[in-house]
């Protein structure tokens, strides 16, 4: 008869943390869109984990400048809202005073009894006098019914007015469900980013903020060295945009934000071109649209360089293969070469 062994038991703690960990790095393998086995997550060397980190930070700003996009596009229904609805507010205060008037002249009428004019004529006192009156009566009758048609005119385009609001109503609350949308997106995608880095012991992640740290002042030494290469700005305005973002090296990335002490990467593009005077649209999507295309090779300091196949991120060419550009959550507005990511084009606004 065969012998009936046990299974070896484990130890509960450890087959806890293992579910734990198996759970949460599935979890984060979905967030990120990384195929791979869970279990060969623990093997992820520090470099590989910034990678992922970095990917993460890449994907949320593409929903930052999907949510940048749709915030203007509802501002723009919500100020559609607002001039249609003075419009209309107008236009009711005129229709009011014209019913008024069309009220007094139906009072009149009905005073004066509205006797057949033969007999009024045939009853007059002076048949000249009335002859004139009479005529007058018709010209009064005449703008009577111009009147009438003008307050039907207005109804009609009050109407109009009032059905122009309800479609920009209801594109205002697409809008606003989409801004909830993208939202959702990217908190997601930072919260993960986040857990990520927190698997990294202190030292390591020191190690790797040092780096990044070094290259950022390795780029700002270059541009200052004796000999630099770094070209002129063409103009004023492109002088003044790059100075603006010079001022600006510290301050931290949100998302969503366009200064003057925070910015995401088309807030700080943006930012610095209405500090020389020079509106610009709000997404990476729209300010590469905003000037003349320049290539690689015809860069000056002041025009806006591009990166990813999508034209997520943007930064401000400050010469000599540099930009000045809000990176991501983990650093500040920085000076940063341009192959620090793909380059996609760039153009010149000013």
């Amino acid at each position: 008869m065969a012998a009936h062994r046990k299974p070896r038991s484990r130890p509960a703690a450890g087959g806890a943390a293992r579910t734990a960990w198996t759970i949460a790095l599935a979890g984060a393998a979905t967030a990120t869109g990384f195929d791979g086995a869970a279990q060969a997550e623990p093997q992820l060397t520090p470099e590989q984990i910034k990678a992922k980190v970095d990917q993460l930070y890449q994907e949320a700003e593409v929903a930052t400048e999907k949510y940048n996009g749709t915030q203007e596009k509802a501002e723009a229904a919500r100020k559609r809202i607002r001039t249609l609805q003075d419009e209309a507010a107008r236009k009711t205060e005129k229709l009011n005073a014209a019913r008024d008037a069309l009220g007094s002249m139906a009072a009149a009428q009905y005073r004066d009894g509205g006797l057949d004019p033969a007999f009024q004529l045939a009853l007059s006192s002076d048949p000249d006098r009335y002859l004139q009156g009479a005529e007058f009566a018709e010209r009064a009758g005449n703008r009577q019914a111009s009147s009438v048609a003008g307050v039907r005119r207005q109804l009609r385009e009050i109407e109009q007015l009032r059905g122009a609001a309800r479609v920009e109503l209801a594109s205002l609350t697409s809008r606003e469900a989409e801004l909830k949308r993208h939202k959702k997106t990217i908190t997601g995608k930072l919260d993960t980013a986040r857990a990520h880095l927190a698997r990294l012991g202190g030292d390591e992640r020191a190690r790797l903020d040092d780096r990044a740290d070094r290259s950022a002042s390795g780029a700002r030494t270059a541009l200052a060295a004796p000999g630099s290469t770094a070209a002129q700005a063409p103009n004023a305005r492109a002088a003044a945009a790059v100075s603006y973002a010079y001022s600006k090296l510290g301050s931290p990335y949100v998302w969503g934000a366009t200064g003057p002490n925070a910015f995401d990467c088309s807030g700080l593009t943006q930012a610095a071109y209405r500090a020389a005077g020079v509106s610009l649209p709000r997404t990476t999507y729209s300010q590469i649209g905003a000037g003349r295309r320049v290539s690689r090779s015809e860069l000056l300091p002041g025009d806006l360089v591009f990166f990813y196949s999508g034209i997520s991120h943007v930064g401000l060419y400050i010469g000599n293969g540099q930009m000045i550009h809000a990176p991501n959550p983990s650093a500040p507005v920085r000076v940063a070469p341009l192959d620090e990511m793909p380059f996609a084009g760039a153009t010149r606004v000013a």
